[in-house]
């Protein structure tokens, strides 16, 4: 029997032809360019399997691919149909340069431009022989009968208290920006940029609260929002005041026609093509430019950077129960028993919303894959002696968690090796968390700290080390990030970043630490006897926000090193000081032993 892949491979082929297309694009994203998206925007699961956050499909009539980063490379394999699909990293082979080399001389190559960023659709637009043909409908939505209706949930407020900043206020720093460059207007399709721009949040994708719009903020501080009609209740109505004018999103072509003759801001990576496509068609003069509101919803005020710790402070308890219970009651547990245990000890919260994404909670072979998703099919029994790795994060209105642990089963002591490989990774972990840095330093002039000891024992691992996150918003955030790869984006004040060096053993482990950072200024070094501190430039550190233990049974000591293991110390001791009064009693004995200095029993 043909697999539901095939069959809707070979419908989408046949549709092609009636419409005059050798080929289709099929990136992740949907209208919005979200990283998560609303079951109803998943195509490129319905067509291939593949149900990662990162990844896209190019279809031909004899050929087809699918193309995901270093994180899904197993998850690829486990998902997508060899015998229909190829299965392809797209650093080493990028989908346009496998279109090049595969389509025939004169292919018409269709593609939403509603879907697709100009970043996204750039690369295709200079292969030679390959027309790039706009589709008016995206093809697979005529294929999909089934497919589920859009989300319809109301926006609620997100209030003073947490966003410590009025949407007035916001929008007349962001129309004092769009002056600055000579913009008129700029078109905003990043949710978590208008929900942070309005003080709205909602619940149209699962783990990030936003609502689903458009929006097009103004040099006069006005703004258009383009919603679903029914999702601003009344009192959200009144919040947002009358310099926020509502449409429906049908009427937006309409809106941007109004804007002829004007300067509009794209940005080419969070806009649809289509937006620039259209101003472009109406007289529009189109500015490819960031969108306005990245950064400033990055560098997080005061009263979100306390949001952001009373967050932790909140999630921490949770964990540390979690792991309490992992090591006495839930030894004979499940990767899916596991990851709704924490979600439990989280929910016990009552100011707890929902998970910020949902929990890679991996055992064994299963947490080498990066960003496993454990499922019915999947779940795996936590056995004894073995890594066990879980990755999860919280939803809280002060703020967003996002933390990784690496535990050892027990009961045995864990193999020397493993202890070597799981210190190299804490050592970087500790080296990044400590930096001091200039004002201006970009994530990737970082990166190698917490790469450095893995190094140096000639391994690595195929992902970054730092994202962006958000205060109540998605937990994944840009524009700044720590990685290999130069994003000139400098860190700045305010900004919260993961710090997650890792390593991965297919077919036996994964090692994953990962904590928060908040960046803040840099406390002044004493000055060497006899001379005067230099306070002329400025520097920044890292606050680390997160408050959970690493597990000691997985820590080689000497290895560490002295000064590695007072920092431990002294990060542990912290933790017990903070997250101890909230424990029960016997959760809080168990944290004391784990937070004992190293060289203590």
């Amino acid at each position: 029997m043909p697999s539901p892949s095939s069959t809707r491979l070979e419908a989408l082929r046949a549709l092609l032809t009636d419409e005059g297309l050798d080929g289709l694009i099929i990136p992740h994203s949907d209208e919005f360019l979200g990283e998560y998206t609303p079951a109803c925007a998943e195509r490129l699961a319905w067509l291939t399997g593949f149900t990662g956050s990162a990844g896209s499909a190019v279809v031909l009539q004899n050929h087809a691919a699918v193309f995901s980063d270093g994180r899904y490379t197993t998850q690829l394999e486990q998902q997508v149909d060899g015998a229909c699909w190829q299965r392809l990293h797209s650093q080493q082979t990028p989908p346009a340069t496998w279109l090049a080399d595969t389509a025939g001389p004169g292919a018409r190559i269709g593609y939403d431009p509603r879907v697709m960023s100009q970043a996204e659709l750039r690369p295709f637009t200079t292969l030679d022989g390959v027309t790039l043909v706009a589709t008016p409908t995206n093809p697979i939505d005529t294929l999909w009968t089934d497919r589920p209706a859009l989300p319809n949930g109301p926006a609620f407020i997100h209030p003073l208290n947490h966003a410590g900043e009025s949407s007035a206020s916001k929008r007349a720093r962001i129309a004092q920006a769009l002056r600055a460059c000579g913009q008129d207007a700029a078109v905003l399709s990043d949710s978590a940029s208008i929900a942070w721009l309005l003080n709205i949040r909602g619940s149209d994708i699962p783990c990030t609260p936003v609502v689903l719009a458009f929006a097009l903020i103004h040099a006069d501080a006005s703004a258009d929002l383009f919603i679903a009609p029914g999702k601003i209740p009344p009192p959200v109505r009144d919040w947002l005041g009358a310099d926020i004018r509502q449409h429906d999103p049908a009427d937006m072509e309409q809106i941007l026609a109004g804007l002829s003759g004007r300067t509009v801001g794209v940005d080419p990576a969070s806009n649809a093509v289509w937006f620039a496509q259209c101003l472009n068609s109406h007289g529009a003069t189109v500015r490819e430019t960031p969108d306005p509101c990245l950064l400033p919803k990055a560098c997080k005020n005061e009263v979100e950077q306390a949001g952001m710790r009373s967050a932790h402070l909140r999630d921490g308890v949770a964990l540390c129960r979690f792991l309490h219970w992992l090591d006495t009651d839930g030894r004979n547990t499940t990767e899916l028993q596991a990851a709704a245990t924490l979600d439990a000890f989280r929910a016990e919260d009552p100011g707890y919303v929902e998970e910020s994404f949902p929990a890679i909670s991996g055992a064994g072979p299963n947490g080498a894959i990066i960003h496993y998703r454990v499922t019915p099919q999947s779940d795996r029994r936590l056995e004894e002696n073995e890594v066990y790795l879980i990755d999860s994060g919280g939803q809280y209105p002060e703020g967003t968690t996002d933390v990784t642990r690496t535990v050892w089963t027990g009961p045995g002591p864990a193999p020397a090796g493993l202890k070597e490989v799981f210190t190299r990774v804490l050592k970087g972990n500790i080296r990044l968390g400590q930096a001091r840095f200039p004002a201006g330093t970009a994530g990737f002039a970082l990166d190698a700290l917490a790469r450095y000891a893995l190094w140096q024992a000639g391994l690595d691992y195929d992902h970054g080390t730092g994202h962006g996150v958000g205060s109540f918003l998605s937990v994944h955030e840009g524009p700044a990030r720590i990685a290999k790869s130069p994003v000139a984006v400098a860190l700045q004040d305010g900004m919260v970043l993961s710090n997650e060096p890792g390593f991965y053993k297919p077919g036996a482990y994964g090692i994953r630490l990962e904590t928060l950072l908040l960046v803040r200024p840099a406390r002044p070094p004493a000055a060497p006897p006899g001379q005067v501190p230099d306070s002329t430039r400025q520097f920044l550190e890292f606050e680390t926000l997160t408050l959970a233990p690493f597990d000691r049974r997985l820590i080689d000591t000497a290895a560490l090193g002295p000064e590695d293991t007072a920092l431990l110390d002294t990060y542990h001791a912290r933790i017990l000081q903070l997250i101890g009064p909230h424990l029960p009693q016997d959760a809080r004995k168990w944290l004391e032993g784990a937070c004992l200095p190293l060289n203590m029993a």
